[in-house]
């Protein structure tokens, strides 16, 4: 019994001195639970507040915003004053030369050639019409000329989807006919162009376009124009009509047939067909485009024309491309191969390589070229 005493005894003095070093690790231990909550409560305050700061930046900058659109909606639909000088016309001018050499004879002549220099003015007239002009400096035989190659006044408000074109102009008809010659991925124009139309077809007329309101790009345009030699001034006329669409994020085509009544005894049918690529949209890096046109011109007989080229970009600024184009004459089938390769510092200057081998009856032969096109000042967008 003395022993059981003993053993309690010392139990109970153990607990005796253990207990206050117990109560002050306790003691610790909520001071411990004690700063981190309100260290925690502290660190969610302050973000809380950086929360609600940057709410309070975005609804000041989303009024903003909305001020300000507000007063641009509300300036656009105030009348323009033509004299105003937000409507300065923009000016540009595109500079192109050549270097060519030939085995053939009856290939152009060899040497350095100056090519087109194309002045370009355009802007917006008031809040319902825009022009445009493009005056061309070509140096032929050591003269130079100056040639109108475009001035026109386009409508930009018309309704349902209408819109007007009159003056001198680059006919809507075909793919390449409206695209100035510093935007051709080749030197040169396609044969079918060259035999057919001169290069391309200008005219003095009006022009009505039509664009459908739908998913799918639909255009559906007409035109009267001047044409040669005739009295009334009323002499050609011309149909066309494009559609286009996406294909996923990375591809777009476009089709179109087109019409040209040239006089009572000429007129031209025209088809094309366009596939574009680029992964993502992004054409920056990496592009490749595909087209092709068929030409047939009916007159005292049927003659025919076609061609087809590619352009692949791998990397940025540079290009490559092929293109082959035929006719079907009178006595004589000519076929060309042609193959290019350009590089552009910039989206203002490019220079080009390229070489062509011509098969005709009249001779065969091949030709080499060294292009370069320079632009400064205001350029507008390309069509697609």
């Amino acid at each position: 019994m003395r022993v059981v005493g003993f053993k309690n005894a010392g139990l109970a003095f153990v607990l005796f001195l253990v207990s206050p070093a117990l109560a002050v690790a306790q003691d610790n231990e909520m001071e411990a639970i004690r700063t981190a909550i309100e260290e925690l409560r502290a660190d969610y305050e302050s973000r809380i507040t950086e929360l609600e700061r940057r709410l309070a930046v975005a609804e000041q900058n989303s009024t903003q915003a909305v001020y300000a659109a507000q007063q641009a909606q509300s300036v656009s639909s105030q009348p323009a004053d033509s004299g105003n000088s937000a409507f300065n016309p923009a000016i540009g001018v595109v500079f192109q030369g050549f270097l060519t050499g030939n085995d053939g004879e009856a290939q152009d002549e060899e040497g350095f050639a100056v090519g087109e220099t194309e002045l370009i003015m355009s802007a917006n007239v008031d809040d319902k019409f825009a022009a445009y002009l493009t005056a061309a400096l070509a140096f032929e035989d050591g003269e130079s000329e100056l040639e109108v190659e475009e001035a026109w006044v386009e409508t930009t408000a018309m309704p349902a989807g209408f819109s007007a074109r009159f003056g001198r102009m680059f006919s809507g008809i075909g793919y390449l006919n409206a695209k100035h010659s510093h935007t051709w991925d080749f030197a040169d124009q396609a044969l079918p162009y060259q035999a057919f139309l001169d290069g391309r077809y200008v005219d003095n007329g009006v022009q009505l376009r039509w664009l459908a309101p739908t998913d799918l790009y639909v255009e559906i345009g007409g035109e009267i124009m001047q044409g040669e030699d005739d009295p009334s001034g009323l002499g050609a006329s011309s149909v066309f009509t494009n559609v286009g669409g996406d294909v996923g994020p990375s591809s777009s085509w476009l089709a179109g047939a087109s019409y040209l009544d040239l006089d009572a005894a000429t007129s031209l049918s025209m088809a094309h067909f366009v596939w574009k690529w680029a992964p993502q949209g992004n054409w920056k890096e990496r592009n490749f485009i595909f087209q092709t046109e068929y030409l047939e011109r009916r007159a005292s007989s049927t003659e025919t024309g076609w061609y087809a080229q590619a352009v692949y970009q791998p990397f940025q600024r540079w290009r490559f491309g092929a293109r082959a184009d035929a006719l079907d004459l009178d006595g004589d089938d000519p076929r060309r191969y042609t193959v290019m390769m350009d590089w552009s510092n910039s989206e203002f200057s490019r220079l080009r390589l390229q070489f062509a081998r011509s098969e005709s009856a009249l001779d065969d032969g091949n030709q080499w070229g060294l292009q370069y096109i320079h632009s400064i000042g205001a350029h507008g967008a390309h069509a697609f």
